[in-house]
């Protein structure tokens, strides 16, 4: 059985605790079998180990593989080392990093690094969408693209720019993601938020629609007439969500097509629902989700 996976809370104790392939292998294997040992194609849970640690063989259907099979790493040329020092940086990075600097600080090209973060994003896509948010959540949405003085158009829904939309479960999750008309807030809202909660916007009148819709209450605030808090009823905490979805874009990204925004969006929705966790939390559940399906370059830029 694989041992416990070593310990570390910052870049520095990390290549240290993990200083070479072997100790990659070692990590990964003690996080993908921490629930006992199994073969990648036919699931059997006898499997028998050859000297080099790191290959394997199936006790019945008998075929040989390494640790990293069925996963994103399957079909990469790149160490497992060094995927792991790409998992560190979108995981503890507050707003990320952008695939130039990637490149230069593993010493791999910038398409190679824009893959990889690519595929990182599709591992750690958020999976707790099934859980509805409850209680009061804060809904809102944004307009992400280009500056204002280069768009022909400046009317809410103009194309120029796509729109995201959020909510936020006050002490609790995030949900945001690209919408393509202004009433998908209608039954966005349904789709995610539990019956029985209170639902706090602005004036913006598809949510007061949504509301009446789902049958939530509702308290909205009136921006255009200067007023952002009434009592407890704002939408500041996800407004100040946006400023930091704008920072990582503009600020590391500096562009985003529209074709990938909803993957930069769940990029950043995963680490906030987990701002409260420790780094090696992140970095460790990042690579306990590496298994499954993985993104191909060709699906990528299809």
């Amino acid at each position: 059985m694989p041992t416990a996976p070593k310990e570390f809370a910052s870049l520095l104790e990390l290549t240290t605790a993990i200083p070479d392939e072997a100790a990659a292998i070692a990590h990964f294997t003690a996080i993908r079998w921490k629930n006992g040992e199994y073969c990648p194609y036919c699931g059997h849970d006898k499997i028998y180990h050859f000297s080099n640690l790191r290959s394997h063989k199936c006790a019945q259907c008998k075929a040989r593989f390494s640790i990293k099979v069925g996963t994103i790493f399957e079909d990469s040329k790149l160490p497992l080392r060094t995927w792991m020092l790409a998992v560190w940086f979108i995981s503890s990075h507050k707003k990320g990093i952008a695939s130039t600097q990637l490149a230069k600080d593993l010493n791999v090209t910038q398409k190679t690094a824009w893959f990889m973060m690519h595929r990182l994003r599709h591992a750690a896509r958020t999976r707790s969408f099934n859980r509805r948010l409850k209680g009061d959540v804060e809904a809102d949405e944004t307009f992400v693209g280009g500056k204002d003085k280069n768009r022909v158009t400046r009317k809410r829904g103009d194309k120029a720019k796509a729109v995201v939309m959020g909510m936020l479960e006050r002490n609790g999750e995030l949900r945001a993601f690209q919408i393509e008309k202004a009433w998908d807030v209608i039954k966005e809202v349904d789709k995610h938020i539990e019956p029985g909660s209170r639902l706090l916007t602005d004036e913006y009148q598809p949510y007061r629609k949504a509301a009446r819709q789902t049958g939530l209450d509702h308290g909205a605030v009136k921006h255009s007439g200067g007023e952002y808090v009434r009592g407890d009823v704002h939408c500041n905490s996800i407004e100040g969500y946006w400023s930091q979805l704008k920072r990582q874009i503009f600020g590391i990204h500096h562009w985003v097509s529209r074709k990938h925004l909803n993957r930069y969006v769940g990029e950043s929705v995963w680490r906030y629902n987990r701002r409260d966790v420790t780094e090696q939390f992140r970095f460790n559940e990042i690579l306990a989700v590496t298994c499954g399906s993985r993104l191909t370059y060709p699906e990528l830029i299809a």
